[in-house]
């Protein structure tokens, strides 16, 4: 009898063991398993931010209307831009070109100006959209140094439409996006041409609007990728104080004006 009791309870220890052995592996993979996507990484990715479309491959956003029957034409540089061709970085500040997404057509270059921009008056009570328009303008002003660019009331004459609406939800698991900005080709006149759109959150206000509208537009006059260094105003994530456009930004601006396209050519 006493035997068998010793060895019930030693049949009983070893049990506990198991069962608290077992146990701790559980824990110890679930705290790993939550360590892999720790918060504070969540929107800051640099080959897909949160802000914009994923510029690894721009071209599948992109639509072609009409189809064309004449072959693309064949990819060359425009003259530059008068304003961007008077433009000196006293500074040498450099830039980040090399971190620019050229698509299959070239660069996504602009050569009929003024670009027309459209910004649309959302639906909200008078002063909150005047708020709202007033912030966005700002930001066209201050490219508008750079590029000569001219707002308009009419969307579908528009190059650039932005437009105050949250954009889709990227990735797995998704997540949210403060901005976005969108393009796609079309024929004109038999010339091949390109248009934006640009989303802007409602979520966003202040300081933080008018970063997210100074990034999408700077990627829809032509940055199609993204800096690493938070003063620029094309860093790839949000950040507290956000940045003015930079010396670096426009350095960038300019090297890609410079470049090769099939935008704004006759087709052959």
């Amino acid at each position: 009898m006493q035997r068998r009791t010793q060895r019930k309870i030693k049949n009983l220890f070893i049990f506990l063991f198991v069962f608290a052995f077992i146990g701790l592996l559980i824990v110890s993979d679930s705290s790993h398993s939550f360590a892999l996507f720790p918060k504070a990484q969540l929107g800051n990715s640099q080959t897909n931010p949160p802000c914009c479309l994923d510029t690894t491959k721009p071209e599948n956003s992109l639509s072609l209307s009409p189809t064309p029957h004449s072959p693309l034409p064949t990819p060359k540089p425009h003259p530059l831009p008068t304003k961007l061709s008077q433009w000196q970085d006293k500074g040498n500040n450099g830039d980040y070109f090399t971190d620019i997404q050229a698509t299959k057509f070239g660069y996504l270059i602009w050569s009929k100006f003024p670009v027309k921009i459209y910004i649309e008056t959302p639906n909200l009570n008078t002063n909150l959209a005047e708020t709202w328009v007033k912030a966005v303008v700002q930001t066209v002003q201050e490219w508008n140094e750079y590029l000569p660019l001219q707002i308009i009331s009419t969307p579908h004459q528009a190059d650039i439409k932005i437009i105050r609406k949250v954009p889709p939800l990227q990735g797995n698991p998704p997540r949210a996006r403060s901005a976005l900005a969108t393009y796609e080709l079309y024929i004109q006149d038999n010339f091949l041409r390109h248009k934006f759109t640009i989303l802007l959150s409602p979520s966003q206000s202040g300081k933080f609007l008018q970063a997210a509208s100074r990034h999408e537009l700077g990627h829809a006059l032509g940055i199609w990728g993204h800096s690493s260094n938070p003063n620029d105003a094309l860093y790839f994530s949000q950040v507290a104080n956000p940045p003015q456009i930079s010396p670096r930004d426009i350095n960038t601006l300019k090297r890609i004006y410079q470049q090769s396209t099939s935008l704004g050519w006759k087709l052959g």
